[in-house]
């Protein structure tokens, strides 16, 4: 009868100790959005001002998600989040920076 006092945490997503972090939950979101548009933003050498600036809040606020994440399957979506972040980041400084462009 041991099987009966386990908790239930295969139906939740992304709480794995079977509490609700929304924080959590919102800067892994956040950080995997911002992450996506800067990664695929930075094949295009017009658009290094959008995947620089999202790369750059991308690895702010998934870095502040590491920092405060509880559970493992929060931090595997940062670390998505952040590699990407971080990709789109660089190759915006390369093809023109945070601000190539404006003051010229």
């Amino acid at each position: 009868m041991a099987q009966a006092l386990r908790p239930n945490t295969a139906g939740s997503l992304f709480a794995t100790d079977g509490k609700p972090h929304p924080l959590q939950d919102a800067l892994m979101a956040v950080t995997l959005v911002l992450g996506v548009t800067a990664f695929a933003t930075s094949f295009f050498h017009g658009l290094h001002l959008l995947s620089s600036w999202t790369g750059l809040v991308g690895i702010i606020t998934g870095a502040y998600g590491q920092w405060i994440s509880e559970t493992t399957r929060e931090r595997f979506g940062l670390i998505l989040g952040l590699g990407a972040s971080g990709v789109g980041f660089f190759l915006g400084m390369a093809h023109g920076g945070l601000f190539g462009g404006i003051f010229s």
